[in-house]
């Protein structure tokens, strides 16, 4: 079962590839003397959920969740995918399910990073191009190693940037959400909307 982002991206020619690696790695460079593990706070209808991210692990998937929780880009959106026994997903929709896109260019998968689909962690979703990652991400509610670099089929999974330190309550509440399955677009849509109402960023200072 495909963790996606619900649009499928043309492949991008080697011309344009070589300046976005080269973008990517200066983004990363950035990161140098921030805080390694940001906290990522998602207050939402059913329950606050802490997540700690890992910017030493995947500078370049954290400096994108980042830049989109700054503009205020997942706040009012919803976990639309629910599978219990498998994971929660948000970062693309709405409860009126309005697509909110971004104009962000999709990041390197960073699944090599020696991080597992573990319960707790929080991952990249995307489509069947390995490097598609763009806003959208999902939380692991079993371990999921069959995600993982190495061991998924195309070799490369889904990459973990942080783990929840608080609220995996919250996220099973979320996952115990009846749904209702409305293909092709949503196939496991909560009956309630479980709505990101704010998401911020807290203790976000350079380290010393």
């Amino acid at each position: 079962m495909q963790l996606r982002r619900i649009q499928v991206l043309p492949m991008l020619c080697l011309a344009l590839l070589l300046p976005r690696c080269q973008e990517d790695r200066t983004e990363s460079e950035a990161g140098a003397g921030l805080d390694p593990t940001p906290t990522l706070v998602l207050e939402t209808t059913k329950g606050r959920i802490v997540i700690e991210m890992d910017r030493e692990k995947a500078p370049l998937t954290v400096a994108n969740i980042v830049r989109h929780v700054e503009i205020g880009f997942y706040d009012s959106l919803t976990f639309y995918r629910v599978k219990s026994g498998f994971m929660i997903q948000a970062g693309s929709f709405t409860a009126d399910l309005r697509r909110r896109s971004s104009s962000a260019k999709p990041i390197l998968n960073e699944a090599d990073n020696g991080l597992s689909n573990r319960r707790g962690t929080v991952a990249m979703a995307r489509t069947e191009y390995i490097h598609s990652a763009e806003t959208d991400f999902f939380i692991n509610l079993v371990d999921n190693y069959k995600l993982d670099y190495g061991v998924y089929p195309d070799g490369w999974g889904y990459a973990v940037f942080g783990r929840v330190i608080e609220g995996m309550d919250v996220v099973d509440a979320i996952a115990a959400v009846p749904v209702r399955p409305r293909r092709p677009t949503f196939e496991a849509l909560p009956v309630e909307p479980i709505v990101i109402t704010r998401a911020y960023l807290i203790d976000e200072e350079p380290a010393s």
